[in-house]
């Protein structure tokens, strides 16, 4: 394992069981993102209808990942609540299968969003609490999340070579069961000892500079709308090949893994609002160049970048809510943090990005760069609220 991992032999087996949650959850994000709009399109779905239905998506997390977080936090007892929406969504999303068309296909998203967005913040939550608990580092922990992505993106890239597209489907089928057996391992953590008697929404959003931070987070990681959405098909449309775009969204996700792996020096010299207003600035560059052009050399080298509008605002994130926020209201705080960014903000982007992508191709991208602007004002005022001056 990477530095900061426990020697004794059960801290080593918390992390690794800790660690196995993040490679099969990011697994199936790194087939679903770049390829799940491309086995959409096989449906017969037409770039507008995919903007539309991921924006939805993104809605209905913005609402259904709080309030069963929230039962989380009140009960205290996370696992058994994971471990059962785990299962959920295993059921949900085999019913893809015999979904042809927009509506139908709306339907079941619908479901399965309700039982998987719920996963990430429970999952975080069970993560930071063990962190806290046996003296673990939460970046060595978190980039096995990162290469599971990594390879998952690789080998769904070269998976569509000469193959039909419904092997996306078959493929993530087989990661959200790994998700839901990753589950089933996650360690319980204490009950809370006030979890059950507080409001943890009301409480947390009553937290000082919260709610600007999840405005400032929220946009930054909500510039990356038209890559998430679009990137794949944007790139198939310059003529490069799908293992080529693994490839380009594997790249990005391994500087995020350096990023993850000295997050400890990181966070010592950087505060949360400082590594979030970096994400910011970097979002600029990015969205500004990928936008520009579409030359290989040029997506290759912003997509390094992605260490830092992902990574350093997630990490920044993270360490604010574990730094501000008590862990009887973890969870609550992390499915805001989720449900914001990739609800509201997200779903926001998303929706927009449909139809810029179909008006303007690869020129949707300078959009998001405005997008990154204004979270990088919000992140300076954020420094200011919370007085934080590293």
């Amino acid at each position: 394992m990477a530095d900061g991992t426990p020697g004794s032999k059960r801290g080593y087996g918390i992390a690794v069981r800790l660690s196995l949650f993040y490679v099969a959850f990011f697994g199936m994000i790194g087939v679903y993102m770049p390829f799940w709009p491309v086995w959409l399109v096989s449906r017969g779905l037409e770039p507008t209808e995919i903007g539309l239905l991921l924006g939805i998506a993104a809605g209905v997390r913005l609402f259904a990942a709080p309030l069963i977080a929230g039962v989380g936090d009140r009960s205290g007892r996370r696992r058994r609540l994971i471990a059962a929406l785990a299962i959920g969504a295993l059921a949900a999303f085999a019913l893809y299968a015999w979904t042809l068309g927009f509506w139908p296909i709306l339907a079941v998203t619908v479901l399965f969003t309700v039982v998987w967005s719920p996963l990430m913040p429970l999952g975080e939550t069970l993560v930071n609490l063990a962190v806290r608990r046996h003296g673990l580092q939460y970046g060595p922990i978190r980039l096995w999340g990162s290469l599971g992505f990594i390879v998952a993106a690789v080998i769904g890239g070269r998976a569509l070579v000469g193959r039909p597209d419904d092997i996306i489907f078959w493929l993530l089928l087989g990661l959200v069961a790994a998700t839901a057996a990753a589950c089933g391992l996650l360690p319980e953590a204490p009950p809370d000892d006030d979890g059950g008697r507080r409001p943890p929404l009301r409480s947390v959003l009553a937290n000082p500079g919260f709610l600007l931070f999840l405005a400032a987070a929220g946009l930054i990681q909500s510039s990356h709308g038209v890559y998430y959405g679009f990137g794949t098909l944007y790139w198939k449309t310059l003529g490069y090949s799908e293992a080529a775009i693994g490839a380009l969204w594997a790249e990005g996700v391994i500087a995020e893994v350096v990023l993850f792996a000295f997050s400890g020096r990181i966070t010592k010299r950087f505060s949360p609002s400082a590594l979030i207003l970096i994400g910011a600035l970097a979002a600029v560059a990015r969205w500004t160049v990928t936008g520009l052009t579409g030359a290989l050399p040029a997506v290759a080298l912003m997509q390094l970048l992605h260490a830092l509008t992902f990574g350093a605002t997630h990490l920044g994130a993270i360490t604010f809510i574990m730094q501000r926020v008590p862990p009887a209201l973890s969870a609550t705080a992390m499915s805001l943090y989720g449900s914001v960014l990739a609800g509201l903000a997200m779903g926001a982007s998303i929706l927009l990005s449909g139809p810029l992508y179909a008006a303007f191709g690869g020129g949707a991208y300078l959009a998001m760069t405005g997008i990154g602007v204004a979270g990088a004002g919000l992140a300076l005022l954020l420094a200011r609220r919370t007085g934080e001056e590293r």
